[in-house]
C-alpha cells in the first residue's frame, strides 16, 4: 500500500502534462535501527516510539530540493534477519539509506551485510545508485556502542556518504539526509550524460584534379602551378577522461606559410 504525505502543488504551478521527476529511496537496516521512525519524522515532523516492525510500506511526498520540485517516494523496508528478498527494492530504488543504531553494535554489523549486497548489485548494474550510511539515535549518546569514526570508516570502505541523526530530536538534520539523497541522484544523472565528440579541422591540399593557376614566367624561369583550393579533414578528439596533450598542425611544405598549432590540455572541456 502506498501513502501520500505533504501538500500537493496547485495545477497552475505544475501542468498536468509535465509530471514531477521522481526519486525512489529505500531505507534498509536491521530491526530496531529506527527506519520507520526516520520515515515518519521526515514525512510528518513527528516522532513515534511504537510501531509494527513487520510492516513494510511505500510513501510519497512532494518536496522542493534546491528550488527544484521532486516527487520523493520512500520505501520503509522490513527485513526480518538481514538482507532477504532484495530484488523488491534493488530494482526499484534510485538511492539507498542504510541505517543502524549507534547504541546497538549488532545493527551496525548488519549494515555491513547490506552494503555488501548493494556493492554486488552495483557491479552487475549499468546505473549506479547512491548509498548513504546513517547512524540513528544520536540522542542515545551516553549509551553509544559505535563510534563515529567507525561509521565513517565503513562508509569510506564502500564509497558512500555518512551522517548521524536523531529521529526523535532534530527534524532539519533528518530532512537534510533525504534531500541529500535526491541531490546525489541528480549528480549521478548528470555524470551519466554522454559527452559529444569534439572535432577540429586540419587543412590539406586538394587532389591534382583541382584547377591550377599558372603564373607567367620571368627571366626564363619555368612556369609554376599552385592549387587554389583546399579540403577540410575532420579528426575526432578523445573524450576528456582520455585526452592527453595533443598538438595538431599542418605541414609547412603543404601550406607555404607558418603552420597553425592547437594544443589540448588533459582535463579541460572544450565546447
Amino acid at each position: 500500500m502506498s501513502s501520500m504525505f505533504g501538500k500537493p502543488r496547485a495545477s497552475s504551478e505544475r501542468p498536468a502534462q509535465s509530471p514531477l521527476p521522481e526519486c525512489n529511496v529505500a531505507i534498509l537496516g536491521c530491526r530496531g535501527a529506527g527506519k520507520s521512525a526516520l520515515t515518519v519524522k521526515f514525512l510528518t515532523k513527528r516522532f513515534i516510539s511504537e510501531y509494527d516492525p513487520n510492516l513494510e510500506d511505500t510513501y510519497s511526498s512532494e518536496e522542493l530540493v534546491d528550488q527544484q520540485p521532486v516527487l520523493l517516494k520512500v520505501m520503509d523496508t522490513a527485513d526480518q534477519d538481514g538482507p532477504g528478498n532484495c530484488e523488491r527494492y534493488l530494482c526499484w530504488a534510485s538511492a539507498f539509506l542504510v541505517v543502524y543504531s549507534i547504541d546497538n553494535r549488532k545493527s551496525f554489523e548488519g549494515c555491513q551485510r547490506y552494503l555488501e549486497v548493494l556493492a554486488l548489485h552495483a557491479q552487475g548494474c549499468q546505473r549506479r545508485c547512491p548509498v548513504l550510511l546513517l547512524g540513528n539515535k544520536l540522542d542515545m549518546e551516553q549509551y553509544r556502542q559505535v563510534l563515529s569514526a567507525e561509521g565513517m570508516s565503513l562508509a569510506s570502505r564502500f564509497g558512500c556518504l555518512f551522517h548521524e541523526v536523531s529521529a526523535c530530536q532534530d527534524f532539519s538534520r533528518v530532512q537534510h539526509v533525504f534531500h541529500e539523497a535526491v541531490r546525489e541522484v541528480r549528480r549521478q544523472a548528470e555524470w551519466s550524460l554522454p559527452l559529444r565528440p569534439l572535432f577540429i579541422s586540419e587543412e590539406r591540399p586538394c587532389p591534382p584534379a583541382a584547377t591550377p593557376l599558372a603564373l607567367p614566367s620571368h627571366h626564363s624561369l619555368a612556369t609554376c602551378t599552385f592549387n587554389t583550393l583546399s579540403t577540410v579533414n575532420c579528426k575526432e578528439i578523445p573524450s576528456v577522461a582520455q585526452a592527453k596533450l595533443v598538438t595538431v598542425k599542418s605541414s609547412r611544405a603543404q601550406s607555404k606559410r607558418k603552420a597553425p598549432t592547437l594544443t589540448l590540455l588533459k582535463g579541460f572541456k572544450i565546447f
